[in-house]
Protein backbone atom coordinates (compact mmCIF):
# COMPACT_ATOMS: atom_id res chain seq x y z
CA UNK A 1 0.00 0.00 0.00
CA UNK A 2 1.18 3.51 -0.69
CA UNK A 3 0.35 6.26 1.76
CA UNK A 4 0.47 9.31 -0.45
CA UNK A 5 -2.49 11.57 0.14
CA UNK A 6 -3.55 13.88 2.93
CA UNK A 7 -7.11 14.05 1.61
CA UNK A 8 -9.88 12.34 3.57
CA UNK A 9 -11.90 10.22 1.15
CA UNK A 10 -14.20 7.67 2.83
CA UNK A 11 -15.53 6.39 -0.50
CA UNK A 12 -12.13 5.17 -1.72
CA UNK A 13 -11.18 1.66 -0.62
CA UNK A 14 -7.69 0.83 0.59
CA UNK A 15 -5.85 -2.44 0.09
CA UNK A 16 -2.90 -3.45 2.26
CA UNK A 17 0.08 -4.49 0.16
CA UNK A 18 3.51 -5.73 1.28
CA UNK A 19 5.40 -2.47 0.89
CA UNK A 20 4.77 1.07 2.05
CA UNK A 21 6.45 3.94 0.29
CA UNK A 22 7.04 6.02 3.42
CA UNK A 23 8.99 4.48 6.31
CA UNK A 24 10.47 6.77 8.98
CA UNK A 25 14.17 5.93 9.41
CA UNK A 26 16.56 7.08 12.13
CA UNK A 27 20.07 8.46 11.76
CA UNK A 28 22.42 9.96 14.37
CA UNK A 29 22.72 13.73 14.69
CA UNK A 30 26.12 14.83 13.40
CA UNK A 31 27.77 18.25 13.42
CA UNK A 32 30.98 20.09 12.62
CA UNK A 33 32.63 21.85 15.55
CA UNK A 34 34.66 24.59 13.89
CA UNK A 35 36.75 22.09 11.96
CA UNK A 36 36.46 19.40 9.34
CA UNK A 37 35.94 16.76 12.02
CA UNK A 38 32.42 15.33 12.10
CA UNK A 39 31.06 14.72 15.60
CA UNK A 40 27.99 12.78 16.77
CA UNK A 41 25.42 13.76 19.38
CA UNK A 42 24.37 10.39 20.82
CA UNK A 43 21.30 11.58 22.72
CA UNK A 44 19.45 12.77 19.60
CA UNK A 45 18.35 11.16 16.34
CA UNK A 46 17.12 12.49 13.02
CA UNK A 47 13.95 10.90 11.67
CA UNK A 48 13.78 11.02 7.88
CA UNK A 49 11.67 9.56 5.09
CA UNK A 50 12.79 6.33 3.48
CA UNK A 51 11.81 7.44 -0.03
CA UNK A 52 13.08 11.02 -0.34
CA UNK A 53 15.22 11.09 2.84
CA UNK A 54 13.59 14.42 3.66
CA UNK A 55 14.02 15.18 7.39
CA UNK A 56 10.96 14.80 9.59
CA UNK A 57 12.18 15.69 13.08
CA UNK A 58 15.03 15.59 15.57
CA UNK A 59 14.01 13.41 18.51
CA UNK A 60 15.45 11.86 21.64
CA UNK A 61 17.08 8.46 21.29
CA UNK A 62 14.31 7.25 23.62
CA UNK A 63 11.60 8.26 21.15
CA UNK A 64 9.44 5.26 20.20
CA UNK A 65 8.76 5.38 16.46
CA UNK A 66 5.47 3.89 15.24
CA UNK A 67 5.69 2.76 11.63
CA UNK A 68 2.89 3.09 9.04
CA UNK A 69 2.82 -0.70 8.83
CA UNK A 70 1.88 -0.86 12.53
CA UNK A 71 -0.97 1.58 11.93
CA UNK A 72 -2.36 -0.60 9.15
CA UNK A 73 -1.77 -3.91 10.91
CA UNK A 74 -3.72 -2.54 13.89
CA UNK A 75 -6.88 -3.02 11.82
CA UNK A 76 -6.18 -6.52 10.50
CA UNK A 77 -8.10 -8.57 13.06
CA UNK A 78 -10.73 -5.84 13.34
CA UNK A 79 -11.47 -6.26 9.63
CA UNK A 80 -11.24 -10.05 9.64
CA UNK A 81 -13.22 -10.71 12.84
CA UNK A 82 -15.19 -7.60 13.82
CA UNK A 83 -16.47 -6.49 10.43
CA UNK A 84 -14.46 -3.28 10.20
CA UNK A 85 -13.55 -2.00 6.72
CA UNK A 86 -10.31 -0.09 6.20
CA UNK A 87 -11.32 2.70 3.84
CA UNK A 88 -8.62 5.33 3.61
CA UNK A 89 -5.19 6.34 4.87
CA UNK A 90 -2.93 9.32 4.42
CA UNK A 91 -0.10 11.53 5.59
CA UNK A 92 0.03 15.09 6.87
CA UNK A 93 2.83 17.63 7.10
CA UNK A 94 5.01 15.90 4.54
CA UNK A 95 4.96 12.61 6.44
CA UNK A 96 5.30 13.95 9.99
CA UNK A 97 1.85 12.56 10.76
CA UNK A 98 0.12 9.56 9.26
CA UNK A 99 -3.27 8.00 9.85
CA UNK A 100 -5.76 5.36 8.75
CA UNK A 101 -9.54 5.32 8.99
CA UNK A 102 -11.74 2.23 9.16
CA UNK A 103 -15.50 2.01 8.99
CA UNK A 104 -17.04 0.10 11.87
CA UNK A 105 -20.29 -1.82 11.54
CA UNK A 106 -22.19 0.90 13.45
CA UNK A 107 -24.74 3.07 11.64
CA UNK A 108 -27.61 5.31 12.68
CA UNK A 109 -30.30 6.73 10.39
CA UNK A 110 -32.01 9.82 11.79
CA UNK A 111 -35.23 11.41 10.57
CA UNK A 112 -35.30 12.20 6.87
CA UNK A 113 -32.75 9.51 6.02
CA UNK A 114 -29.87 11.35 7.70
CA UNK A 115 -27.26 8.58 7.94
CA UNK A 116 -24.32 8.70 10.35
CA UNK A 117 -21.64 6.00 10.27
CA UNK A 118 -19.11 5.04 12.90
CA UNK A 119 -15.38 5.02 12.13
CA UNK A 120 -12.18 4.26 14.00
CA UNK A 121 -9.29 6.65 13.40
CA UNK A 122 -5.71 5.69 14.30
CA UNK A 123 -3.01 8.31 13.89
CA UNK A 124 0.53 9.02 15.00
CA UNK A 125 3.37 11.46 14.40
CA UNK A 126 7.11 11.36 13.80
CA UNK A 127 7.79 14.71 15.43
CA UNK A 128 6.12 14.20 18.80
CA UNK A 129 3.33 16.70 18.15
CA UNK A 130 0.73 13.91 18.32
CA UNK A 131 0.74 10.86 20.55
CA UNK A 132 -0.32 7.65 18.85
CA UNK A 133 -4.08 8.13 19.09
CA UNK A 134 -7.03 5.79 18.56
CA UNK A 135 -10.31 7.68 18.29
CA UNK A 136 -13.86 6.66 17.43
CA UNK A 137 -15.31 9.18 14.99
CA UNK A 138 -18.68 9.69 13.34
CA UNK A 139 -19.10 10.67 9.69
CA UNK A 140 -22.38 12.17 8.50
CA UNK A 141 -22.88 10.73 5.02
CA UNK A 142 -24.67 13.67 3.40
CA UNK A 143 -21.80 16.08 4.02
CA UNK A 144 -18.81 14.05 5.31
CA UNK A 145 -18.79 16.09 8.52
CA UNK A 146 -16.71 14.41 11.21
CA UNK A 147 -17.19 14.43 14.98
CA UNK A 148 -15.22 12.50 17.59
CA UNK A 149 -17.24 10.17 19.81
CA UNK A 150 -16.63 10.22 23.55
CA UNK A 151 -15.84 6.95 25.30
CA UNK A 152 -17.72 7.17 28.57
CA UNK A 153 -17.03 10.51 30.23
CA UNK A 154 -13.58 11.15 28.76
CA UNK A 155 -12.38 12.70 25.53
CA UNK A 156 -12.97 9.55 23.53
CA UNK A 157 -9.35 8.95 22.59
CA UNK A 158 -6.86 6.31 23.70
CA UNK A 159 -3.40 7.88 23.54
CA UNK A 160 0.01 6.26 23.73
CA UNK A 161 2.99 8.50 24.39
CA UNK A 162 6.07 8.15 22.21
CA UNK A 163 7.98 7.52 25.43
CA UNK A 164 6.46 4.03 25.55
CA UNK A 165 6.18 1.26 22.96
CA UNK A 166 2.91 1.06 21.04
CA UNK A 167 0.95 -2.00 22.17
CA UNK A 168 -1.87 -2.51 19.68
CA UNK A 169 -3.65 -5.16 21.74
CA UNK A 170 -3.64 -2.98 24.86
CA UNK A 171 -5.16 -0.11 22.88
CA UNK A 172 -7.88 -2.40 21.52
CA UNK A 173 -8.72 -3.51 25.06
CA UNK A 174 -9.09 0.11 26.11
CA UNK A 175 -11.39 0.69 23.14
CA UNK A 176 -13.58 -2.25 24.19
CA UNK A 177 -16.40 -0.03 25.45
CA UNK A 178 -17.06 1.25 21.93
CA UNK A 179 -20.43 -0.46 21.51
CA UNK A 180 -21.97 1.14 24.58
CA UNK A 181 -20.40 4.48 23.65
CA UNK A 182 -21.94 4.35 20.18
CA UNK A 183 -25.33 3.52 21.70
CA UNK A 184 -25.07 6.59 23.92
CA UNK A 185 -23.96 8.71 20.97
CA UNK A 186 -26.99 7.56 18.95
CA UNK A 187 -29.36 8.52 21.77
CA UNK A 188 -27.81 11.98 21.95
CA UNK A 189 -28.00 12.45 18.17
CA UNK A 190 -31.71 11.58 18.24
CA UNK A 191 -32.32 13.97 21.11
CA UNK A 192 -30.53 16.77 19.26
CA UNK A 193 -32.60 16.04 16.15
CA UNK A 194 -35.78 16.41 18.25
CA UNK A 195 -34.63 19.64 19.93
CA UNK A 196 -35.99 22.70 18.11
CA UNK A 197 -33.75 25.78 17.87
CA UNK A 198 -34.77 29.27 16.74
CA UNK A 199 -32.54 31.49 14.64
CA UNK A 200 -32.04 33.76 17.66
CA UNK A 201 -30.95 30.81 19.80
CA UNK A 202 -28.65 29.62 17.03
CA UNK A 203 -27.02 33.06 16.79
CA UNK A 204 -26.40 33.14 20.55
CA UNK A 205 -24.99 29.60 20.50
CA UNK A 206 -22.59 30.38 17.66
CA UNK A 207 -21.48 33.63 19.30
CA UNK A 208 -20.51 31.59 22.33
CA UNK A 209 -18.67 28.92 20.33
CA UNK A 210 -16.73 31.34 18.14
CA UNK A 211 -15.59 33.77 20.82
CA UNK A 212 -11.86 34.44 21.15
CA UNK A 213 -10.59 36.58 24.04
CA UNK A 214 -14.11 37.85 24.68
CA UNK A 215 -14.79 38.89 21.07
CA UNK A 216 -17.14 36.92 18.75
CA UNK A 217 -15.59 35.97 15.42
CA UNK A 218 -18.27 37.43 13.16
CA UNK A 219 -17.11 35.74 9.96
CA UNK A 220 -17.27 32.27 11.49
CA UNK A 221 -20.59 33.02 13.20
CA UNK A 222 -22.22 34.36 10.04
CA UNK A 223 -20.95 31.54 7.84
CA UNK A 224 -22.13 28.87 10.27
CA UNK A 225 -25.50 30.58 10.70
CA UNK A 226 -26.04 30.54 6.93
CA UNK A 227 -25.22 26.83 6.88
CA UNK A 228 -27.75 26.27 9.68
CA UNK A 229 -30.44 28.28 7.88
CA UNK A 230 -30.32 26.09 4.79
CA UNK A 231 -27.07 26.45 2.87
CA UNK A 232 -25.40 23.52 4.60
CA UNK A 233 -25.39 20.05 3.07
CA UNK A 234 -28.30 18.19 4.63
CA UNK A 235 -29.50 21.32 6.42
CA UNK A 236 -33.02 20.85 5.04
CA UNK A 237 -33.38 17.26 6.22
CA UNK A 238 -36.04 16.92 8.91
CA UNK A 239 -33.38 15.83 11.41
CA UNK A 240 -31.43 19.07 10.93
CA UNK A 241 -33.83 21.81 9.85
CA UNK A 242 -34.23 24.16 12.79
CA UNK A 243 -32.80 21.65 15.28
CA UNK A 244 -29.85 21.37 17.62
CA UNK A 245 -28.47 18.56 15.42
CA UNK A 246 -28.51 20.93 12.47
CA UNK A 247 -26.78 23.55 14.58
CA UNK A 248 -23.99 21.15 15.55
CA UNK A 249 -23.52 20.22 11.91
CA UNK A 250 -23.37 23.86 10.84
CA UNK A 251 -20.24 24.17 12.99
CA UNK A 252 -18.70 20.86 11.90
CA UNK A 253 -19.30 21.66 8.22
CA UNK A 254 -17.77 25.10 8.65
CA UNK A 255 -14.65 23.63 10.27
CA UNK A 256 -14.32 20.60 7.99
CA UNK A 257 -15.14 22.20 4.64
CA UNK A 258 -15.68 25.98 4.71
CA UNK A 259 -13.19 27.64 7.04
CA UNK A 260 -10.25 29.13 5.20
CA UNK A 261 -7.08 27.05 5.32
CA UNK A 262 -3.69 27.31 3.66
CA UNK A 263 -4.06 23.81 2.22
CA UNK A 264 -6.23 20.68 2.48
CA UNK A 265 -3.40 19.27 4.60
CA UNK A 266 -3.74 22.06 7.18
CA UNK A 267 -7.54 21.87 7.10
CA UNK A 268 -7.60 18.15 7.90
CA UNK A 269 -4.90 18.45 10.55
CA UNK A 270 -6.88 21.16 12.33
CA UNK A 271 -10.25 19.43 11.95
CA UNK A 272 -9.01 16.14 13.37
CA UNK A 273 -6.16 17.02 15.71
CA UNK A 274 -5.98 20.78 16.25
CA UNK A 275 -8.03 23.89 16.89
CA UNK A 276 -10.89 22.70 14.69
CA UNK A 277 -11.19 19.43 16.62
CA UNK A 278 -11.29 21.36 19.89
CA UNK A 279 -14.00 23.67 18.56
CA UNK A 280 -16.11 20.72 17.46
CA UNK A 281 -15.82 19.13 20.88
CA UNK A 282 -16.80 22.43 22.53
CA UNK A 283 -19.80 22.58 20.21
CA UNK A 284 -20.87 19.07 21.17
CA UNK A 285 -20.42 19.83 24.87
CA UNK A 286 -22.53 23.00 24.65
CA UNK A 287 -25.19 21.24 22.57
CA UNK A 288 -25.54 18.61 25.30
CA UNK A 289 -26.78 21.37 27.61
CA UNK A 290 -29.73 21.91 25.25
CA UNK A 291 -30.99 18.37 25.83
CA UNK A 292 -29.99 17.94 29.48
Amino acid sequence: MRILTAVYNPSQSVQIKPSIILIPLTSPVRFFNGSDVLHSFPDQLVLHRSDSHAPLAVVSNRFQVVQPREILEFYRDLTEVSGFELETAGVLKGGKKFWALAKTNQTEVLKGGDTVNGYLLLATSCDGTLATTAQFTSVRVVCNNTLHIALGDNTGAVKVSHKTAFDAEAVKRQLGIAVSSWDGFMLRMRALADCKVTETQAQAFLNQIFTVQGLPQDKAVNASLELFKGKGLGANLSSAQGTAWGLVNSVTEYIDHVKRANSPDNRLDSAWFGQGANLKQSTWHEAMKMIA
